[in-house]
């Protein structure tokens, strides 16, 4: 199964759009969208998308909490199963407890990858391009007991296409 995980789009819908536009091209069976959405543009992009998906609510997404009904959109933190695997799904990096196979955070803005004790802690960077001046955002599938995550990259505004770096964990 190929996960694609994103975070912090905040208002920037066309960032969003490619994205997700990339993560179809890559065939990917569920994203999952760590908060700070912000409008409800990249919550349509998402359904539109017609690849399953789940987010959660964010610092930032009080504006959303009406919608939570229309879209597949949970308070933090959000548990649920993706075939075999545990996931676990918050924004604030504040429940970050070994209790799921992986555990997907955001809000920090910033890249991160560590396995502790088979469980699989990652963040995947920002989509808004705020504090990096890069979108960035993950693929990953489990092989084995393996994880084989793909951080993509790419300068906002950048006509070129996303620069990947594969961690095997």
């Amino acid at each position: 199964m190929k996960i694609g995980i994103l975070s912090d789009t905040h208002k920037k819908v066309e960032f969003a759009k490619d994205v997700i536009e990339f993560m179809q091209k890559k065939e990917v069976d569920h994203i999952i969208h760590a908060g700070d959405i912000e409008v409800v543009d990249t919550l349509d992009l998402l359904e539109d998308s017609n690849i399953p998906y789940t987010a959660v609510l964010g610092n930032n997404d009080f504006s959303l909490i009406n919608y939570m009904q229309k879209y597949n959109l949970f308070k933090e933190p959000h548990y649920f199963n993706l075939g075999d695997i545990k996931v676990k799904l918050m924004h604030l990096p504040y429940y970050l407890t070994n209790d799921a196979n992986l555990i997907v955070y955001g809000h920090t803005h910033k890249f991160a990858t560590e396995v502790i004790k088979d469980t699989l802690f990652i963040n995947p960077g920002e989509v808004c391009a705020r504090k990096r001046s890069k979108i960035e955002f993950c693929i990953l599938k489990k092989v084995d007991k393996k994880w084989k995550v793909r951080y993509y990259h790419k300068k906002k505004f950048s006509k070129e296409n996303f620069k990947m770096v594969s961690v095997e964990c």
